[in-house]
């Protein structure tokens, strides 16, 4: 997935909050539920909206599905930050550079 639908599925601050805790451990829906701050099918549609971002996948254990997080799902994020946050330094490294030519 593109990196643009995983920045769209984490802006919301209850799908973040849905992703850190799933980050921490797999869990059912219900368990979820409880320590969010909406209902138990919105936090289902949240992570419906996380899986079709490719953030977080799904396995059956018998009547429950477990959700937990893909490592591979924020690989496109990353890769992203990654070249901007490069350039940043690269950028930061040419001014510390320069300056430090203007003092000798």
């Amino acid at each position: 997935m593109a990196y643009q639908e995983s920045l769209s599925a984490l802006a919301d601050p209850t799908r973040r909050q849905i992703f850190e805790a799933i980050a921490d451990a797999p869990r059912p829906v219900g368990e979820l539920a409880q320590s969010m701050p909406v209902s138990r099918p919105a936090v289902s549609q949240h992570l419906k909206v996380l899986s079709d971002a490719g953030l977080v996948m799904c396995r059956v254990d018998g009547a429950r599905r477990i959700y937990a997080v893909r490592p591979e799902g924020l690989a496109q994020l990353r890769m992203w930050l990654d070249r901007h946050w490069a350039n940043v330094m690269d950028r930061f490294a040419e001014e510390i550079n320069g300056k430090e030519g203007l003092d000798d």
